[in-house]
């Protein structure tokens, strides 16, 4: 987008419990500048505010020229109240509870500030530039494995919010009844079964029994685990670890099952740095697609009810953007909204 006199820009923050992220962006050229911050959790709500105001105004600052600031996006981990923009228990941000992040941000910044869940802005990027545009469908679920586990869900091209703003938390919906206690309370997450908190946990759990020498040893040689140390593991040949990516990939397939039955939509997304092990993650999650969801057996590619579907069945991909997902997405938060007031106000005007 465009003007006569200057080219927009947008500026987006990607508000992580480890990182803090942000960029400025044009629709024609993409990301344009950016600036990682460590997220000051320990220093309270306010500082890492203050943090994300500071960050747009150096980026601001960086770019030369006359330009159109069109608004600034920001993805936060959820649960959010919309459109209040209140944080509501986060589990990945302790301390945020009842948070008013969007009119702290206003107050600050003023400037039009738009809020969204970090899940809801990686969707909205994988739909508008990764693969919802490669295979040209109106709809994707998107689930992000990363610190937590995130939902987004685009419906007919539009951000699925809920009643107040608040769905599209399958990171939350139980897979294991007997599992580990999450962070939002409950027992048997998701988020704490496929993320990559989760991979580390069921690794140091298992070092602790004694029982996974060739673990151990890894943590020994690291300091500290990563997932991607132990899907390395994995492709070195360690079984506990391999159990472990099996068990990751059963806990997605179970949810993505429920997901497929509930929604039956034509494309799910699998992102976060655990999806990167997709090779690993994928065998066990198709055999609980198989196994649980009679939608996905019927509608899978080359399945009977497959021939009519856009993108040649019921398609389940790892992401196509990467770990860029969520801050282009925030990004493009601004435009997206601006684009969605006026398509409303042409039905209105109709």
């Amino acid at each position: 987008m465009t003007t006569d006199h200057a080219p927009t820009l947008t500026i987006g923050i990607d508000l992580g419990g480890t990182s803090l992220r942000a960029a400025s962006y044009s629709a024609q050229r993409g990301i344009l500048h950016s600036i990682v911050l460590r997220t000051r959790l320990e220093a309270g709500p306010m500082a890492v505010v203050e943090d994300m105001c500071q960050a747009v105004h150096d980026l601001m600052g960086r770019q030369s020229g006359d330009v159109e600031w069109f608004g600034i996006g920001v993805g936060s981990p959820g649960p959010l109240e919309l459109p209040a923009g209140r944080l509501h228990h986060p589990p990945n941000l302790p301390g945020w509870d009842g948070f008013p992040l969007l009119s702290e941000l206003r107050k600050r910044l003023k400037q039009d500030v738009v809020l969204e869940s970090d899940a809801n802005a990686a969707a909205l990027a994988e739909f508008c530039l990764g693969l919802g545009k490669d295979l040209k469908v109106d709809s994707l679920c998107m689930l992000t494995l990363g610190t937590g586990v995130g939902n987004g869900i685009v419906l007919g091209g539009k951000l699925w919010h809920g009643s107040t703003g608040m769905g599209g938390e399958a990171g939350h919906m139980t897979v294991d009844r007997d599992g580990p206690v999450c962070g939002c309370g409950n027992q048997g997450c998701l988020e704490v079964c496929a993320s990559a908190t989760a991979v580390v946990n069921a690794a140091e759990r298992q070092i602790e029994t004694g029982s996974a020498v060739g673990l151990a040893r890894l943590k020994e040689a690291k300091g500290t685990l990563t997932a991607f140390d132990i899907a390395e593991a994995v492709r070195g040949g360690d079984k506990d670890a391999a159990a472990i990516y099996r068990e990751t990939g059963r806990a997605l397939g179970i949810c993505l099952a429920g997901l497929i039955n509930i929604l039956n939509l034509p494309l799910y997304v699998v992102g976060g740095g655990v999806a990167n092990s997709w090779d690993l993650l994928s065998p066990p999650l198709f055999a609980e697609l198989e196994k649980r969801s009679y939608v996905y057996a019927l509608t899978a590619p080359g399945r009977p009810a497959s021939s009519g579907m856009v993108c040649g069945g019921t398609q389940v991909l790892p992401a196509k953007l990467g770990a860029e997902a969520g801050l282009l997405g925030a990004c493009m938060l601004p435009l997206q909204e601006a684009a969605t007031s006026r398509a409303m106000s042409r039905t209105a005007a109709d």
